[in-house]
């Protein structure tokens, strides 16, 4: 039956993936819609339970995925190239790089790029004051007030306390670990596997795929499909993720500069404003859609970060990003494998953010992994996990380092002035807007900060439709476009009607359904790691594992015999 439907709509999927996912994604809307408390209350409780118990595991998964990535890069196995010994990459490092950032994490570094900062600045999180600070919010009076009771708050001995010297370089640590090397290496290990058994065996861009060492042809059965089906929900649910945080900014955005009210239709209007962008990209396809928005999206972002670079404290923010770098270098290793086992104030930080994070990154590593493998044919596994993981942290560090000490030092001039709205009111979708009334020309600024979330938003909605295109369209590498169409409406649709029917609440409660959906992605993830060495163990010879020179070596005596 499912076949006959899929030729009846012209479509080239694997129908029980594809319609499946999709029958999936609408009956969550609706049960969302119908019976929202009952939902909220089955998934807030099944997502305690996970940070609590289990938060463990994915603080331990995201550092175990970082070393193992580490290793395959500077072992033998490094000179693998994806697509064969003779392939070469398709686009310029500088477009690859364009791409790369567009479709990972580039509308998470214009939403938290002040928010997290300041967050961790007023909050230490190794303080354990998290019970404290949450209590002064709701007592303390105007932002000026808190801020001054914050600075009066004791802290524990050797801990950082709230607004000072040592919180701001603990809140570039943890804002660096959060967005850095780890969350990278969740989206690399998948897109280095998937790169690997499309471009080396010739297998579809499906999850499934990975498991072909251990299960064979079955991943075309049951199994296989079930693994596949899985992660379109995950890339649905966590793009929703996305899409919600980047309309409440655009949102707040737009209210500062007309007055335009914050609140569902407004929001849901933008939903669909940015989805019929998102759907005409999707229309011109990768080279002329994708690209051209990520090459324009990465030349306004870096404009924006000049341009705080410059109209701000110049030469404090240029000796802070060096030193910044060193703060996050420093405190990688410890805060790899710190757990919140001891906190202060009782467990819960960390299981509201770092696992969190993890759980909402994995979840969407399919979304970016498919996509970063589509865009890097022909690199080499060395060259592709260090470009993965370099050029982004690279630039996230000088990003985080600039907006984030930018604002930690208007906060120091300016008490409450940026704690106020974002840790006291909690209103962190304004916080890039607190920030830039600051800078001259405010609302130019500002207008092009908006524009800047709109254009991540529709590259980030085009390129999770190509992506969970491709999940659910077997071996058609370019299946049809009203397919790329209908997952970029689906997006929109199911962001648009939580929005409609919950409003922020229903954000709230997808976070909790992607903290618990992420579970099986860790181990999908451990699962991956096996399956690539043992399948390069298998396809490779010996000799396109040695080091280029030698292989230079080799074949000139082979010449000469």
């Amino acid at each position: 039956m499912l076949d006959k439907l899929q030729r009846a709509l012209g479509l080239k999927t694997n129908p029980t993936i594809f319609f499946t996912s999709a029958a999936l994604a609408i009956v969550f809307v609706g049960l969302s819609v119908l019976f929202t408390d009952e939902v909220d209350r089955t998934f807030r409780g099944a997502s305690d339970a996970v940070k609590t118990n289990l938060g463990w595991f994915y603080i331990l998964g995201v550092t175990s995925f970082l070393g193992f990535l580490l290793w395959i890069a500077f072992s033998r196995f490094g000179h693998v190239r994806l697509g064969g010994k003779d392939a070469r990459p398709e686009y310029s490092n500088i477009a690859w790089f364009g791409m790369l950032f567009a479709a990972g994490i580039g509308t998470i570094l214009m939403f938290w790029g002040v928010a997290e900062p300041i967050n961790h600045f007023a909050n230490p999180p190794l303080s354990g004051l998290n019970g404290q600070v949450a209590d002064l919010s709701e007592s303390a009076g105007n932002s000026e007030q808190f801020a001054q009771r914050l600075r009066e708050l004791p802290a524990p001995d050797g801990a950082a306390g709230p607004l000072s010297e040592h919180a701001a370089n603990e809140a570039i640590g943890f804002t660096m670990y959060h967005f850095g090397f780890h969350t990278w290496a969740i989206f690399t290990l998948p897109a280095l596997a998937f790169a690997y058994f499309a471009y080396r065996r010739g297998l579809p861009f499906r999850v499934s795929s990975i498991f072909q060492p251990i299960l064979g042809d079955r991943i075309n059965g049951p199994i296989g499909k079930a693994v596949d089906i899985a992660a379109v929900i995950g890339t649905l649910f966590g793009v929703a993720v996305s899409i919600g945080l980047g309309t409440l900014q655009i949102n707040s955005g737009l209210n500062g500069l007309f007055g335009i009210e914050i609140g569902k239709s407004t929001q849901i209007a933008i939903i669909a404003v940015v989805t019929t962008i998102a759907t005409i990209s999707v229309v011109l396809g990768l080279d002329k859609g994708i690209k051209w928005l990520s090459n324009l999206n990465i030349g306004l972002a870096v404009g924006l970060l000049l341009f705080v670079l410059l109209a701000g404290s110049t030469v404090f923010l240029l000796r802070g990003v060096i030193e910044s770098a060193g703060t996050y270098l420093s405190a990688i290793v410890p805060l790899s494998f710190w757990n919140d086992a001891l906190p202060a104030d009782g467990w819960g930080w960390q299981g509201s953010w770092t696992v969190f994070y993890w759980a909402w990154t994995i979840t969407w590593a399919p979304f970016v992994g498919i996509f970063v493998a589509r865009i890097s044919k022909g690199r080499s596994i060395r060259e592709f996990v260090l470009g993965v993981l370099g050029a982004p942290v690279a630039f996230s560090l000088v990003w985080f380092s600039v907006f984030g000490l930018s604002a930690i030092n208007i906060e120091w001039e300016n008490p409450g002035s940026l704690v106020g709205p974002v840790v006291q009111q909690g209103d962190t979708a304004t916080a890039l807007f607190a920030f830039l009334e600051n800078f001259p020309a405010t609302e130019f600024v500002m207008a092009l900060s908006v524009f800047v979330v709109v254009i991540f938003f529709t590259t980030s909605s085009d390129s999770a439709s190509l992506v969970v295109d491709m999940l659910t369209s077997g071996n058609t590498l370019n299946p049809p476009t009203r397919q790329r169409v209908f997952w970029a409406v689906l997006e929109g649709v199911v962001a648009a009607t939580l929005i409609a029917a919950t409003g922020q609440e229903a954000l709230q409660a997808l976070e909790q359904v992607v903290t618990v959906i992420g579970l099986p992605f860790f181990v999908i993830a451990y699962l991956t790691m096996y399956c690539l060495v043992k399948a390069i163990k298998q396809d490779v010879p010996e000799e396109e594992l040695l080091p280029r020179r030698a292989r230079v070596v080799l074949e000139a005596r082979r010449r000469s015999d």
